[in-house]
């Protein structure tokens, strides 16, 4: 009998299956419905750039925010900053979203238009003339993005364990079919209008959630908050380190975490590629304020419910923070299985979504930038598209085979997926965009400094933290993801310009076709 079976019995469990079935049947019915309309390499990859606004606000809200921000981060940051983790998902919206609409996607809009550029690495050949910044970018991206799938994997299965009461495995498998049908048959429009329809599943399931949280007995509505505010997790975060670490202290925590998910959604394939496909203008504009409401909803609301862990567990468990907030939610007394079904497929939906970006976004760096641009550079647009299809399910094989397992060294690099491409990224992607000077020399050192600088700094942080060994010198500074994320992301917009040193050579025409491109 499961934790969930002993608390709450097995009567009900078919209101949850229920909700899943149904959710289940619409995802599929948008994917053959989706099918119809992805028939071309541009329509399949990119929707044939002619995504409106609310679809693409939709899309880039929805892979922003994930499994790992409902479950992970809301119940680690729940527990240690309390109410203060709510400037995570104000910041979030203000500079994760409206602000990186604002400088970002009209542009990378028209240039992308310009360049005639599927992906971003497809974006870094074109813009700096270099295929072997395109093939880099390439492998970076799909290494760094199977643990962070992995790892979403993982956490789902484990929540659907509980709630349905089949194995780990099975979860896991169900999960990933649904990805790879929604995915191979629908294209970057199956992706989209799930994305729409999932976006909403989030909205309804976090204001239930968040309304039925208040009523409970712990909570108490506005009683809880006073709880928390007085017992030292306010709105404003602690200064004391509960280790001695300055590393440690919440406010420094907050600040760390606050850039690193702000920021480095400004540079991850995944996020950015929602530029690349909407139609116009008018479009951008009214996405950015629709994406910006969205994450205000989505982002803030997972941090305040994170933070009513503090009142169901005064003290952090044994086996630390990541199974606290589905804890919270059984011992919730107004969550019968219907709720908790709900609560299962909003979490589903928030990582799907991403879950199907990812593996998109890996499959058309593969199919796009390796295969067409080296292994067959005339392949049909058809061959490309059975061959970025293909990619797709394996990736989502991968990803799932490697969640099975269980693979803990693979799964702990999740923490640095983020942070990694960003600061590798970061610098060319944004200079590409607005200086005619950027060029690949830049690029490159953007990209291999971040990689050195990454590992290194776990070692660093692994040997000065206690680490023993290969693997607990690993594991130790896996810890410090964040600071050595926003680490890479500083030193990418410092040390790209470098590059703007060699800017002499680049020849006439090619500045003039720059400078047609980025004006």
């Amino acid at each position: 009998m499961t934790f969930i079976s002993a608390i709450k019995g097995d009567s009900g469990r078919w209101q949850a299956i229920l909700v899943l079935v149904a959710y289940i049947l619409v995802i599929i019915g948008i994917s053959i419905y989706s099918r119809k309309k992805s028939s071309s390499l541009d329509g399949f990859l990119l929707g044939n750039r002619s995504i409106g606004g609310w679809l693409s606000a939709f899309g880039y809200g929805t892979t922003y925010f994930s499994a790992v921000v409902f479950i992970g981060y809301a119940g680690t940051f729940g527990m240690s900053l309390g109410l203060a983790g709510i400037w995570i998902g104000i910041a979030n919206a203000l500079i994760g979203c409206f602000l990186a609409w604002v400088v970002l996607a009209e542009k990378t809009r028209v240039v992308t238009q310009k360049l005639n550029a599927k992906t971003m690495p497809d974006f870094f050949e074109k813009r700096y003339s270099s295929p072997g910044l395109k093939v880099f970018s390439s492998i970076l991206i799909f290494i760094f993005l199977i643990p962070y799938s992995t790892s979403v994997y993982q956490g789902i299965g484990y929540i659907f364990e509980a709630v349905f009461s089949l194995k780990f495995e099975y979860c896991v498998i169900i999960m990933a079919v649904l990805t790879a049908v929604y995915i191979v048959f629908g294209g970057y429009l199956g992706n989209t209008f799930s994305n729409f329809f999932q976006g909403i599943v989030m909205i309804v399931g976090i204001v239930i959630i968040i309304a039925l949280m208040l009523s409970s007995e712990k909570v108490n509505g506005i009683e809880g908050l006073k709880k928390l505010t007085q017992s030292g997790y306010g709105i404003l975060p602690s200064s004391v380190s509960p280790t001695g670490y300055f590393l440690d202290k919440p406010a420094v925590v907050l600040f760390f975490n606050i850039l690193l998910t702000s920021f480095g959604v400004w540079a991850v394939p995944q996020s950015v590629q929602k530029f690349y496909a909407i139609k116009d203008k008018k479009s951008v504009m009214r996405g950015s304020v629709i994406a910006t409401v969205f994450a205000v909803v989505i982002g803030v609301g997972a941090y305040f419910n994170g933070a009513f862990s503090r009142l169901f567990f005064p003290d952090i468990p044994a086996e630390g923070t990541g199974n606290i907030v589905p804890n919270m939610f059984l011992q919730n007394e107004y969550m019968g299985y219907g709720i908790l079904g709900l609560i299962c497929v909003l979490v589903l939906a928030a990582s799907m979504s991403t879950l199907s970006s990812i593996a998109l976004t890996s499959a058309s760096s593969i199919g796009v930038d390796v295969y067409k641009g080296y292994i067959n550079k005339i392949a049909p647009e058809k061959k490309i598209k059975l061959v970025v299809s293909v990619s797709s399910a394996v990736f989502v094989l991968i990803s799932a085979v490697l969640a099975i397992f269980k693979v803990d060294a693979i799964v702990t690099l999740m923490s640095l997926s983020w942070g990694t491409l960003a600061g590798c990224f970061l610098g060319p992607y944004v200079y590409g965009l607005y200086s005619k000077k950027a060029n690949k020399v830049g690029g490159y050192i953007s990209m291999i400094t971040t990689l050195v600088v990454t590992f290194t700094l776990i070692f660093v942080f692994g040997a000065l933290e206690g680490g023993q060994g290969f693997l607990g010198l690993l594991k130790t500074g896996m810890k410090r993801a964040q600071v050595i994320g926003v680490i890479c992301m500083v030193l990418s917009m410092t040390l790209t310009p470098i590059g703007f040193l060699f800017n002499k050579n680049e020849t006439v025409d090619k500045a003039k076709t720059l400078s047609k491109t980025i004006s």
